[in-house]
Parts: C-alpha cells; structure tokens; sequence
C-alpha cells in the first residue's frame, strides 16, 4: 500500500558531502586537534601532496589513452634511458624498478604480448635473454612524453621564468633533504640535481 504523504525529514537521503576538504579547511582541522601544527607548513605539504595525487591520475588517463599502464611506462622508459639499441636484461630491469625477478618476468609477458618489447636469447650467451623496445613501445613513449608536455606547460602556465627556477630549486631542497634523512625511502632519484 502506498501512501501520498510526504516522508519526513529522517528518511530523506543526506546531502552530498565534498570528497575532500579545501586545504584552509583541513588545515583548521587539524589546528583544531593539534594546535602546535604551523598552518603554513601544513598548507605547503597539504598543497604539494594534492598536487602530486591530480598528476598522478592526469599522467594514468594519458597513458589509458594510449592502451599502456604506468608500471608498463616504467619499464619502457627504463629501456629508454638505456639509450639505444634500447636493451637490457630482465634481471637488470628489474633491479632498476625495484621489482622481484618473477614481478619483472609477468610484466615482460605482457608487455611481449602487446608488441611493446621483445624477448630474444644474446646469439653471444643462450643463457642471457634481452629485453629490448619495440618501434611500438618507443612510439608510444614518446607519444605519452608529448601528452605530458602540454599536460605540464597547462600546469605550470602561472609559474613564470625566475619563478621557475626558483621552485625547481626549493622542490630540489625539499627532496634533497628527505632522501638525506630517509635513505631507506622508496623512489630515491640520486644523482638529480
């Protein structure tokens, strides 16, 4: 049976709340709990970690359109960087992404499969096998270098000249002194200046 009455107030649904604090908000919070908390600090990290996550997803929607996953992206650029001919062992691949063997292996299988790379045997050691990029997986790195470049001009639009150079450098600071404290931190990217 059914009834015209209007439902009160309990069983309406609740309103839509936003996915995310703004950042004065969620540094007011956390002032609120912890009043030693220096807001411009927290509002720098905060900022930073916001946009590090939007990258993230901007640079993963790219790489969707292009058929390829990130951890894909990885070891294409590894060969990349390898400079030409654009190979190297598994085992050394998976050294430079910091996988295991067997990770390194099903990631290759894949990557095989979809004519990203090859696998072949060294004709100088039939022990040794070769990763090396396929015309495919280069063009689809390259293409994915380019989308990011206009991705990151977009981002970058209102940092101008000296500005630049000046966040380049306090982001290097930043990053220089986390890894000087956290050696054991994932991701180190020595030698960058």
């Amino acid at each position: 049976m059914t009834t015209d009455k209007p439902r009160p107030a309990a069983d309406k649904p609740a309103p839509a709340t936003p996915l995310e604090f703004g950042i004065a908000e969620q540094v007011a919070l956390y002032q609120r709990e912890f009043p030693t908390v220096d807001p411009q600090v927290e509002t720098i990290v905060q900022t930073l970690n916001r946009v590090s996550r939007r990258m993230g997803v901007a640079y993963d929607r790219q790489l969707t359109v292009l058929g390829i996953t990130s951890a894909e992206w990885e070891v294409l650029k590894a060969l990349v960087v390898a400079g030409s001919p654009y190979q190297l062992g598994p085992g050394e691949l998976a050294k430079r992404l910091g996988l295991t063997p067997a990770a390194m292996t099903h990631r290759i299988d894949r990557m095989v499969a979809d004519g990203l790379v090859t696998r072949e045997r060294d004709e100088n050691n039939r022990v040794r096998v070769i990763i090396e990029l396929t015309e495919t997986g280069r063009d689809k790195w390259l293409e994915s270098m380019r989308m990011a470049a206009v991705f990151e001009e977009e981002l970058l639009q209102d940092v101008a000249g000296e500005d630049r150079a000046a966040l380049s450098a306090m982001l290097g600071r930043m990053l220089r002194r986390i890894e000087e404290s956290r050696p054991d931190a994932p991701g180190r990217t020595a030698g960058q200046a």
